[in-house]
Parts: structure tokens; C-alpha cells; sequence
């Protein structure tokens, strides 16, 4: 009985074991681990510029208002409510990922709209966005915003860093 229990014991251990350690050899590139620095998955790094992220919004398409929209501002706060704040702080500290203060200084808007409505792209191809990874341990989800729901959060940031 006593050898029963033993080498059942042996085999369970083995078996988790085998399941959980080892395979590196098995990843395939784009899923590598936290060693290194980040590498960049843009083949051709001149085709990604960095000042307007991936995507389809470009300042002409955005074409902003000098004035804040009020109205679309609090639509936009009241989605980031449900969709960033448990990521993200309107000041400039670090929660999960980065705080928002500032960021629409620190960003173009088109930059700002490819990046909430597209970030895996981008996260694989933005040096900048990778460093923040690195600091962040966390890839920011996609969270499938229309384009309407991604201008209203524009509009609530744009609102956040006016105010004093």
C-alpha cells in the first residue's frame, strides 16, 4: 500500500511538473517573456510613424475644436468611468497604467484616438508604448470603443488637462 501511495505521489509530481516548467523552446515569436528589451514588430520601422500611432485617425479626420465640448466631455468621463478609471487616474499618477494628466500635451489627439481604439498594434510596434509596458506589466485591453465613444474620452481628456 505504502508504494502505491508513493508512486502515485512520484507520478502526480512529475505530471505537474512537466505541465508547468520548461517549453520555452515552444514560444513563438511575439509572445516572448519579460527578458530583454522590448523589440519592435514592425519590419519595416520607417512605415509606422510614431507621432500618429496605427490606425485610421489622422488630425484632418479629427479636426478639433479650439473650444472643449462640454456635453461630449461628460459623455466621455462617463465612459471612462466604466472603461479606464480602474486602469488609469486623471492625475498624473500611476495606477495600473499611466495617469491621464498632461497626456493630451504629451500626445497628439489622432495619436490619442489610434491608440484607445487600436492599442495592440500599436503596443507592438511604438517603442515609446513599449517602454511604458515595461514599467506598466500590463498590456492595455482593447476595449472596443466606437469611434464616437473614443472622441468623447478625447474630449473628456482634452477637458482634464484644462482644468487647473
Amino acid at each position: 500500500m505504502r508504494i502505491i501511495v508513493v508512486l502515485a505521489s512520484f507520478i502526480t509530481i512529475s505530471t505537474f511538473l512537466t505541465g508547468c516548467g520548461g517549453g520555452d523552446e515552444k514560444k513563438t515569436e511575439g509572445q516572448g517573456g519579460v527578458q530583454g528589451a522590448p523589440q519592435s514588430m514592425v519590419s519595416d520601422p520607417v512605415s509606422y510613424d510614431p507621432k500618429r500611432g496605427e490606425g485610421k485617425f489622422t488630425l484632418e479626420s479629427l479636426a478639433l475644436p479650439a473650444t472643449i465640448d462640454a456635453s461630449m466631455a461628460g459623455a466621455g468621463q462617463s465612459l471612462a468611468a466604466v472603461k479606464c478609471t480602474s486602469c488609469h487616474k486623471t492625475t498624473t499618477e500611476k495606477l495600473v497604467g499611466p495617469g491621464w494628466k498632461g497626456v493630451t500635451t504629451r500626445r497628439a489627439p489622432d495619436w490619442i484616438m489610434n491608440f484607445i481604439t487600436n492599442p495592440d498594434p500599436m503596443i507592438d510596434k511604438d517603442p515609446q508604448v513599449q517602454a511604458m509596458l515595461e514599467l506598466c506589466l500590463v498590456r492595455m485591453p482593447n476595449q472596443s470603443l466606437t469611434d464616437t465613444d473614443a472622441r468623447s474620452i478625447l474630449e473628456f481628456m482634452r477637458q482634464n488637462d484644462a482644468a487647473k
